[in-house]
């Protein structure tokens, strides 16, 4: 039977059962959407917390001290760490897996500028700190090398902070802030983050970062019973590299435990919130919920080949004194069976190519519209397009087989006895 023929007798086939014609496609459509919408949102999931995580940091480890876990060097269990100035110094002198290391020390100071008054947070640091911290400035400048080594009074504030000291338009870059008396010029506004986690005092919006000489010159710790002198509220490090990250940590260990008298592998004596080790976790979790996504699209395409099945038997069946008729006029089994494929695969292809469609239509389009910051734009996945067209393919294959050799089975006599 010549291919036009087949065309043609399948457009009308499909034409006088459009109702049903169009439900079984719009499955099939449905499916192939989903497979592609869920991956991308899965993927988009995953894209986004990446980004997240480095708005506090790329690949480091914030360190804090803890208390002993086991007796060492002659010091009973239970000995209270305090991280100072000289381990910092210690630890960018002597651990070569370690590249770059920043103290940290904050105060809760009152701040006052010529337009309103404020008691945030402030944070010493050393000037590597803002590069694997991940600050960027919308206005002014970074703190360098000279600020910290002359202890100048300068001062960059986070997006909320400088709202709150110099609000609307008013430009904060190169204005006097008193901070508990003490002059400060403005260097820098951090660009605003969106940042889903911090430490310490809070989000960097919320934040004031100066010098870490300035800071310890002008506002050190309270001097009280148990406050070491050049005490510091924690370390933040940054290995050479991932691959090198665990054993940066170890190295970290064995330093600070010679320097505080406490076991390398005593790890109560630390506290580390590590980043990285966070973030592959949380890729993880985001894989597993691609996959997941991934199969319950697979499972509705399926499903959808499953109704492409069911509606052959039924049009099999349906059109059996038909079969008899061709049959009797000199079709051969082969033209009934390519009769049948042949509408088995104009649905599945056109409902395909609908989905499709859709599928990719609604993540560009979702690029392009603003969303709200707990929605992730979706990413159009080269596999999950190709797992669809696999998927797709063996529906088309298996979803009319089976009727189309059915149909071809019947005896012309059987089916012109049929009502």
């Amino acid at each position: 039977m010549p291919i036009l023929e087949i065309l043609n007798q399948t457009v009308r086939a499909l034409w006088e059962q459009k109702l049903r014609s169009f439900l079984t496609m719009f499955g099939i459509a449905w499916g192939i959407a989903s497979v592609i919408l869920l991956v991308g949102l899965g993927i988009g999931f995953s894209a986004d917390q990446r980004r997240q995580m480095r708005t506090i940091g790329t690949d480091i480890a914030i360190v804090w001290g803890g208390k002993t876990g086991a007796q060492a060097g002659g010091y009973a269990a239970g000995r209270d760490i305090h991280l100072t100035i000289d381990d910092a110094r210690a630890v960018q002198r002597d651990c070569s897996l370690i590249k770059t290391v920043s103290p940290e020390l904050t105060r809760d100071v009152a701040q006052v500028s010529a337009f309103n008054a404020a008691n945030r947070a402030v944070r010493g640091v050393w000037p590597e700190y803002q590069r694997f911290r991940s600050l960027v400035v919308s206005d002014g400048r970074l703190m360098n090398a000279a600020d910290e080594e002359n202890g100048y009074r300068v001062v960059i504030l986070g997006a909320e902070s400088k709202e709150q000291l110099f609000p609307g338009a008013m430009r904060a870059v190169g204005q006097q802030l008193q901070m508990q008396g003490r002059p400060y010029t403005v260097i820098g506004v951090l660009a605003k983050k969106q940042q889903n986690g911090s430490y310490g005092s809070g989000p960097d919006n919320s934040q004031l970062f100066v010098p870490y000489s300035s800071m310890a010159r002008d506002f050190p710790p309270e001097d009280k019973p148990g406050v070491i002198k050049g005490g510091i509220n924690n370390l933040v490090i940054e290995p050479i590299s991932p691959e090198k990250h665990e054993e940066a940590i170890a190295q970290l260990y064995r330093e600070l435990g010679e320097r505080h008298r406490f076991e390398p592998t005593d790890k109560d004596a630390l506290f580390i919130w590590d980043t990285l080790e966070g973030a592959m976790l949380v890729e993880r979790i985001f894989n597993v919920m691609t996959i997941f996504f991934g199969a319950v699209a697979l499972l509705t395409l399926s499903l959808g080949g499953i109704g492409v099945m069911n509606i052959m038997l039924v049009a099999v069946t349906e059109r059996t004194r038909e079969i008899g008729v061709r049959k009797a006029l000199g079709a051969t089994a082969r033209d009934i069976q390519r009769q049948f494929l042949a509408e088995s695969a104009t649905i599945t292809l056109i409902s395909g190519a609908l989905g499709y469609g859709a599928g990719v239509g609604i993540v560009l389009l979702m690029k392009l519209v603003p969303l709200p910051p707990f929605v992730p734009h979706p990413v159009l996945s080269a596999a999950a397009v190709i797992l669809s067209l696999l998927t797709l393919s063996i529906i088309t294959l298996t979803a009319g087989t089976y009727p189309a050799r059915r149909a071809a089975a019947l005896s012309p006599i059987e089916c012109l006895r049929s009502e």
